[in-house]
């Protein structure tokens, strides 16, 4: 069981590597001192612009507050279950965790770790959030174990071979078809034989309609449904602000290196304040057709990954070495992408079922990484569908 005391030693080494500061470099005195004048001491030290907010204020009174005896702790616990089921951290970009999720995670980490399984499984945003958390600081606090549920993607085999499996699928047709075609001009053949009465000879019979498919058509009908159809690329947004006349959609405006703007309407107002989205990196789908949505101009998607539900919804983030308006690629595949999709022949419907985040939460297709010349995109939320 953790005492004041240890409480606070905790939250003071976690922000030390939070800041990367060394903890000798914290005053002495400073666990004795509470959690908030604790917080502000280390921020001095450090060297970092301390955050006055109330949302900061709000997670560092929850952490003072927060019970050291275990049997009085589960209701606070829950309320920090419901503040996380909407969202991955409890402040930040979405996915970097914040001084106050590092605040929080410090003091409920003893908590977590003696609870019974029956009560975890009673949290199960808070286990979600904590397992993320706990990626930042191992080797400081003894790792909460976890039972996941076994992830098979949507596609079980390797690309290769289901692209294997497509051509010979198709040349087996193929050779089918020319079978039919020369068993079907066999029988032309007799029949014109039989009825030679100065008719036209066999030889100058018209051909037979039935042909292989050529090999290019073969090719095109496979590239129908490939990842290389989408242009996407990496953009910055720098305005969001609400649709005028729905409630669950935000307006952003986003940079992918382009001459202006692109104008993007998303369903993220349930997730995110169009401050929250200021200035964030993320990826989007720009060779979608432009149309209206709710008659605002929208032309791109941006692609988030989701959880079931879904009750978290996540903006892809692209990597800090990736460029505004570089190009996705996907190792092994090639292909032009299309001008602009065609909504009748639904390439998108076909080709979004095989994007999907991986179990360290790299964003891919049928298993290949979303790359970046700066290396992969990436959620928080791991096993996730992306849409």
């Amino acid at each position: 069981m953790a005492t004041i005391e240890s409480r606070r030693k905790s939250v003071a080494l976690a922000l030390s590597k939070y800041f990367s500061l060394d903890p000798s470099v914290v005053p002495a005195d400073s666990s004795d001192s509470d959690i908030k004048s604790l917080y502000l001491n280390i921020i001095a030290v450090s060297g970092h612009r301390v955050n006055h907010s109330d949302e900061v204020l709000k997670w560092v009174a929850f952490a003072e507050a927060f019970p050291v005896a275990l049997d009085a702790c589960f209701e606070n616990l829950k309320r920090l279950n419901d503040e996380l089921s909407g969202k991955a951290v409890l402040l930040g970009n979405g996915l970097n965790p914040s001084e106050a999720d590092v605040i929080v995670y410090s003091v409920v980490h003893s908590s977590l770790i003696n609870l019974s399984d029956t009560s975890k499984e009673k949290l199960p945003h808070v286990l979600r959030w904590m397992d993320y958390i706990q990626q930042e600081f191992v080797g400081l606090f003894e790792k909460i174990l976890l039972k996941k549920p076994e992830f098979e993607p949507l596609v079980t085999k390797p690309v290769g071979a289901v692209e294997a499996d497509l051509k010979s699928n198709k040349t087996e047709q193929s050779i089918k078809n020319v079978n039919k075609s020369e068993a079907d001009s066999s029988k032309d053949k007799n029949k014109a034989e039989g009825k030679a009465t100065g008719g036209k000879s066999t030889g100058d019979k018209e051909p037979t309609k039935g042909k292989a498919k050529p090999a290019d058509k073969v090719a095109e009908k496979e590239n129908e449904v490939s990842v290389s159809l989408l242009n996407i690329q990496v953009g910055l947004i720098h305005k969001a602000w609400k649709h005028p006349s729905a409630d669950s959609l935000l307006v952003e405006e986003i940079d992918v290196g382009e001459a202006k703007v692109r104008q993007v309407v998303s369903g993220l107002a349930k997730y995110y304040s169009p401050d929250e989205l200021m200035n964030r990196r993320v990826v989007l789908i720009t060779n979608v057709k432009p149309g209206k949505l709710r008659d605002v101009m929208s032309e791109g998607l941006v692609l988030c990954a989701s959880n079931e539900g879904p009750t978290i919804v996540e903006p892809l983030l692209p990597p800090e070495g990736a460029k505004i308006g570089e190009h996705i690629s996907f190792s092994g595949i090639d292909g032009k992408p299309e001008d602009v999709l065609n909504p009748k022949k639904k390439q998108l419907e076909k080709i979004t079922p095989h994007l999907f985040t991986d179990d360290k939460g790299v964003a891919t297709y049928k298993g290949i990484p979303f790359m970046t010349s700066g290396g992969p995109c990436t959620s928080s939320i791991p096993r996730a569908t992306i849409r």
